[in-house]
């Protein structure tokens, strides 16, 4: 396989947390992101998806450099850029786009949407063939929408159509890389399915690589080609698509799988797995394995020794996990808590 396009090595992410009254010092730190191993190849979709707070957003922050790492290596086109200069990522900008959660605070109400969209072109000195102006209705019209409503505010469109704005923007300088993070979140679920479907259509004709962040395992299965799996900070499972979504093999993946509602109503309704307590502050995680906490499979060794992400013995595909003892994908999950409202 060729050279990734973007490759994250040991990506950290601290806050510092600051205290006293007079002289300020720091007295903690969030670990919002801890050790990262993550890679995206040119043309290719990866979903990065967990629960709330786990460091998805951050992570893509991180990757656009949005955010300065505070360890750990951001290589894209093989050159690392964690900590890179305004001056040296000025001509990587382009090439780095994101599509981000909000599409209300994503744009400037003040401008108008050919303004938000040409924007980008002004900043980076780009002037396509036929000019800017015709170049934002072009892609008002890649995005699905009017080009004619080129003059109108983004208060004048509904949530779904200031998202395709948004989509427009990131396509204006023609990216190679595109982080969307939670994308359709916000929007109504009748036009999550459409703006999805238009990230796909644009990733197959352009050759786009994303980085997909969400929070929905349904759209990140259908959009993503590969998945990998966050957990306060650290990734715990990698796999294609089909390898991890019929054979995870980290219990906090089986876990996540099982919560997702079942599309047919007629089918026998499946085991669902409920982790007991709450998600471990990140401001001091657990030692070890960080879901050892949670876990209906942790053992002494999990406290004391943090797990690699690594193949698994018969796994031949690039299926990675970081768990001392992995699920069987040939089982159903062994001994785990059910929801009583499933055990009719």
């Amino acid at each position: 396989m060729s050279e990734p396009l973007l490759e994250m090595s040991g990506l950290t992410k601290h806050f510092p947390i600051m205290g006293g009254l007079i002289v300020k010092r720091q007295v903690a730190q969030v670990h919002a992101v801890d050790g990262v191993d993550l890679t995206v190849h040119a043309g290719e979709s990866v979903g990065l998806v967990g629960e709330s707070g786990c460091g998805k957003s951050t992570t893509g922050r991180l990757a656009a450099r949005l955010l300065e790492p505070t360890a750990g290596t951001v290589r894209y086109r093989g050159r690392d850029i964690a900590h890179s200069s305004r001056r040296e990522l000025k001509p990587i900008r382009p090439e780095i786009q994101m599509i981000f959660q909000d599409p209300y605070s994503s744009l400037n109400p003040r401008q108008t949407v050919g303004g938000i969209i040409r924007g980008p072109m002004e900043v980076n000195g780009i002037a396509p063939p036929g000019g800017r102006n015709a170049r934002v209705r072009e892609l008002l019209e890649i995005v699905g929408l009017n080009p004619e409503h080129y003059n109108r505010f983004p208060h004048e469109f509904s949530g779904g159509q200031r998202q395709r704005i948004g989509i427009a923007r990131a396509l204006a300088l023609e990216p190679k890389l595109i982080i969307a993070d939670e994308p359709v979140s916000a929007l109504d679920v009748s036009i999550q399915a459409q703006v999805v479907n238009l990230l796909q259509a644009l990733q197959r004709d352009l050759g786009i690589a994303f980085l997909f962040i969400a929070h929905d395992l349904a759209i990140v299965r259908h959009f993503s080609q590969r998945v990998a799996v966050m957990y306060l900070g650290k990734i715990v499972e990698v796999a294609d698509r089909d390898s991890l979504y019929e054979r995870p093999r980290h219990p906090y993946t089986h876990a996540l799988l099982s919560a997702v509602p079942e599309a047919d109503v007629t089918a026998e309704p499946r085991e669902r797995i409920r982790l007991a307590g709450d998600v471990p502050s990140p401001i001091d995680p657990p030692s070890g394995c960080r879901f050892r906490t949670r876990c209906w499979k942790a053992q002494d060794r999990c406290a004391t020794e943090e797990p690699p992400l690594v193949r698994l013995q018969g796994n031949r595909d690039g299926h990675l996990t970081a768990c001392h003892f992995p699920e069987d994908p040939t089982s159903h999950g062994g001994n785990v808590i059910l929801d009583p409202a499933l055990q009719h």
